[in-house]
């Protein structure tokens, strides 16, 4: 069990811990779609995370205890959240918010909706193993952005054709936008949402539990895979996709 003392985390070996600000997952749903299993399995990986449960948009329109880092949003509620997304990205303006996707697949709204979507970022499945799951919401605490890979991404690409006559372009920065995140496995975008925050590999790799020559290697592969020269462009690379039409994703 960790110890705080002088402000600072000591775990059992007397080791100081980073302490992580406090912040808030907000899950709006009426339909019991995050399960108390599940809840209990963030509280417990996420202990520096509060959670709050709310049936209505308008009280997920609010101010809570602490900052609202994530916000996650039952499918039958999408489009009345949509309808409240300026309040909402005012009042919660470093939230990512994803859409949580229900086991029975065929009431899943097409992705190319859910891309368009003025709020929506992300895309939270609830047919995988916890620790994967666990994972994901990791990943969205720390600013990336996840789509479900493979066959659902690819039916979202061909529509492309549909969304630019609906948006107006919008779609071709959006297949871009998706391409890159159906390229980067789930670590690589948790390292280079870090990247983007400023933090050096010596940090980056202490959070994560990795080494440096590690966090290097993921590097690599994600300065590669984005078609970018170095660190710095791919870190502006992230920052562009996350400034475009909403405001910067931050812990």
């Amino acid at each position: 069990m960790d110890m705080l003392l002088d402000g600072n985390a000591y775990d059992a070996t007397g080791a100081r811990r980073r302490l992580e600000p406090r912040r808030v997952i907000l899950i709006l749903t009426n339909s019991g779609s995050v399960s108390e299993r599940l809840i209990d399995a963030i509280e417990r990986e996420f202990p520096w995370i509060r959670i709050e449960q709310v049936e209505h948009v308008s009280a997920a329109c609010a101010t809570f205890s602490h900052p609202v880092a994530l916000i996650l949003i039952d499918m039958a509620l999408m489009k009345k959240a949509e309808a409240a997304s300026a309040e909402l990205l005012r009042i919660h303006p470093h939230a990512l918010t994803a859409v949580i996707e229900p086991y029975d697949k065929v009431q899943v709204t097409p992705l190319s909706e859910v891309a368009a979507s003025p709020l929506i970022r992300s895309v939270l499945p609830m047919d995988l193993r916890l620790d994967v799951w666990l994972s994901i919401i990791r990943l969205m605490l720390c600013g990336g952005e996840y789509f479900p890979p493979g066959s659902m991404i690819r039916t979202m690409l061909r529509d492309q054709n549909a969304i630019l006559s609906a948006h107006n372009g919008a779609a071709q920065v959006l297949q871009g936008r998706m391409t890159n995140m159906a390229e980067l496995t789930a670590r690589e975008s948790q390292i280079l949402g870090m990247v983007s925050h400023g933090l050096q590999n010596k940090l980056i790799a202490a959070e994560c539990g990795l080494s440096e020559h590690t966090v290097k290697i993921h590097l690599h592969h994600i300065i590669r895979k984005l078609g970018v020269h170095n660190r710095t462009e791919a870190a502006a690379r992230f920052r562009n996709l996350h400034d475009n039409g909403q405001p910067m994703n931050e812990n």
